[in-house]
């Protein structure tokens, strides 16, 4: 399941865009203003206006790169070269003008999505980590780490969402889900401290107090 997010304050298009490309493998959380976006909530995908009430989705875009390489697609009315230019160096990975068609807009965030899976979901890697989550084999320095089900699925989320809190609630949704009735609240904090302990994590790793945890790139 994938979850996009829409910052649009035109409520007739944010419901629109939501309606018309709905489907079983993507939700939408709609917004309507910069400040109601949550860094906490993991989003796979980010439409983004640029004029909004509460502020410049530039502004909102060059924060959000500081520290996320969630996909923007920038959806907005301003038409101009040096507005599209602006947006793609500040890190959008689409710039859409309006009006659009909702049939290009589907084929775009399809394209982003994918651009997405294979560059990011499935490997990772940075001067001291290498994973690769379709073999199943991480490293750190170099040398290998053993990594069990659980632990696999906490790390592939924590990095497909890096930069962003995850809570703990979710965390526990998406790795225990084989329908179990009952999971141990402590089963978290225990699959957490393995994974840093095996993998030396403790700074990348890092836990939000009362929200939930983090992996912050070097």
């Amino acid at each position: 399941m994938k979850h996009i997010t829409i910052i649009e304050d035109d409520i007739g298009l944010n419901n629109g865009i939501a309606l018309a490309l709905k489907r079983e493998d993507i939700t939408f959380f709609q917004l309507y203003r910069l400040g109601d976006f949550q860094p906490s909530e993991p989003t796979d995908l980010i439409i983004l206006d640029i004029n909004l009430p509460d502020g410049n989705g530039f502004d909102f875009l060059r924060k959000l790169r500081q520290n996320s390489d969630v996909p923007v697609i920038i959806l907005t009315a301003n038409d101009l070269e040096t507005d599209e230019v602006t947006g793609l160096e500040l890190g959008a990975d689409d710039y859409i003008t309006k009006p659009f068609s909702l049939m290009v807009l589907r084929a775009r965030i399809d394209k982003v999505l994918k651009k997405s899976n294979s560059s990011v979901n499935n490997v990772y890697t940075d001067d001291t980590y290498s994973f690769d989550f379709d073999k199943m084999e991480f490293s750190v320095n170099g040398s290998s780490a053993e990594l069990s089900k659980t632990e696999q699925k906490l790390l592939r989320l924590l990095i497909q969402n890096k930069g962003q809190t995850l809570s703990r609630d979710l965390l526990v949704d998406r790795i225990w889900t084989d329908g179990a009735d009952y999971v141990d609240e402590n089963a978290l904090s225990v699959t957490v401290g393995r994974l840093r302990k095996k993998l030396n994590a403790a700074d990348q790793i890092q836990t939000v107090y009362g929200i939930g945890y983090v992996w912050r790139a070097e």
